[in-house]
């Protein structure tokens, strides 16, 4: 199987992912700057919704990248990423409408987890289909990264009962440490 229809269908439920999160801002009927103001958990917890978003985008089209074929195991893999992906807009106004609440920041956490966990997944389908001495293979090895975000947003549920704030901070932590681009996968493809 070819993987552009793969592709093209992510590509289209990311973006359609994003676009339900923005129609959550909701434009204030007052004309003042204090206006906005009240609406800062929303915006913070879209601009960190959005964030988290174009980083699995950015690397789950490096991971395709790697895969000449796609199969029914990758097809599914991919289809699990997608479904939590596409929960992220009701947990980020979950969290936002109710200003970083424990149970918000919980079940925000559980998602943000669950999409670690189903990233994981996929890359291993890939890493199934495509062998050990893949590109894929070479160019993640052990995965430290993934390992290290899954354990944080794993610990970060437990924290939200200590102190949601907590949890928030590893979120945006977690999402910094994969803002810096991961050149892994492109340079194993131009020694390719």
């Amino acid at each position: 199987m070819q993987k552009t229809r793969l592709e093209a269908f992510s590509d289209g439920v990311i973006a359609i992912i994003i676009t339900i999160m923005v129609l959550e801002l909701k434009v204030p009927h007052d004309a003042s700057p204090r206006a906005l103001l009240e609406l800062w958990p929303i915006f913070l917890s879209y601009a960190l919704s959005f964030l988290n978003v174009a980083i699995y985008w950015h690397n789950h089209h490096h991971l395709l990248h790697t895969a000449r074929r796609v199969d029914g195991r990758i097809l599914w893999a991919n289809t699990h990423l997608l479904f939590w992906l596409s929960l992220m807009p009701f947990t980020t106004g979950w969290m936002g409408e109710n200003h970083f609440a424990q149970w918000p920041v919980v079940f925000y956490g559980v998602d943000l987890l669950a999409c670690g966990v189903a990233y994981f997944i996929l890359s291993k389908q890939i890493l199934r289909s495509e062998g050990p001495n893949s590109a894929l293979a070479k160019a993640v090895g052990r995965d430290r990264k993934g390992q290290v975000a899954v354990v944080a947003y794993a610990a970060s549920l437990a924290l939200a009962f200590v102190n949601p704030l907590i949890s928030c901070a590893i979120y945006i932590g977690v999402a910094l440490m994969w803002l810096i681009p991961d050149q892994r996968i492109e340079r194993v493809l131009r020694q390719d």
